[in-house]
């Protein structure tokens, strides 16, 4: 039974242990309720659909669809809903990826104990919510510049152990032209080399593993 004058809560991650612990933590409070729970983002945009939440506590790393996909299919459909990332993510890109995919607020897992309970409080009353230590990382990489959607897609052939050659047969360009954008992105993410790229790139959300 829903009660109305409580914050309904949607929680969306494909750990079971994670979902029943953020449930418990969020029943616990008289404003809050937790009203349905999805192990991917198929099962978020369903339950969305029967609960109608104010907040969807959304994970990013999850089968079938990711949280970033499956926000922009809510918002899509139901342009008032309310999201906060919870993940294990800290990189400044996948940061500025969720939000502009509708989150309203980003959380590492780590400080769910100490912090989502407020969080959810912001949120609900229309706020945006970034803990510091997300919005320094922010602020860090504030005037870098970006890389190309191309420049991803070889950085990820990169990440796979692929060579110059390998990565320009798959992406139908030129050996030569791949170098020039491997060039591109190791000075654009302050890279001493390839491997060290691939390991920037995967701390800042940029590609995944």
């Amino acid at each position: 039974m829903t009660d109305n004058n409580k914050i309904k809560v949607l929680i969306v991650d494909d750990h079971p242990l994670m979902r029943s612990g953020i449930a418990g933590e969020v029943n616990e409070q008289a404003d809050m309720q937790v009203v349905g729970e999805a192990a991917d983002g198929n099962e978020a945009l369903l339950a969305y659909r029967a609960h109608r939440p104010d907040i969807t506590l959304m994970d990013l790393r999850m089968p079938n669809l990711n949280g970033l996909d499956a926000m922009l299919a809510i918002k899509k459909e139901f342009p008032d809903s309310r999201f906060i990332v919870l993940t294990t993510v800290a990189g400044d890109i996948q940061v500025v990826r969720a939000f502009e995919a509708g989150a309203r607020g980003y959380l590492l897992k780590n400080l769910v104990r100490t912090e989502l309970i407020d969080t959810i409080r912001i949120v609900h009353a229309g706020k945006k919510r970034v803990p510091t230590e997300i919005a320094q990382l922010l602020a860090e990489h504030f005037t870098e510049d970006d890389l190309t959607q191309r420049e991803v897609e070889i950085l990820r052939g990169v990440a796979r152990g692929n060579s110059n050659k390998i990565v320009a047969d798959q992406l139908n360009i030129s050996e030569n032209t791949v170098k020039n954008h491997v060039k591109s992105i190791l000075s654009k993410l302050g890279a001493n080399d390839r491997t060290h790229a691939v390991v920037i790139g995967l701390q800042r959300g940029i590609i995944e593993s």
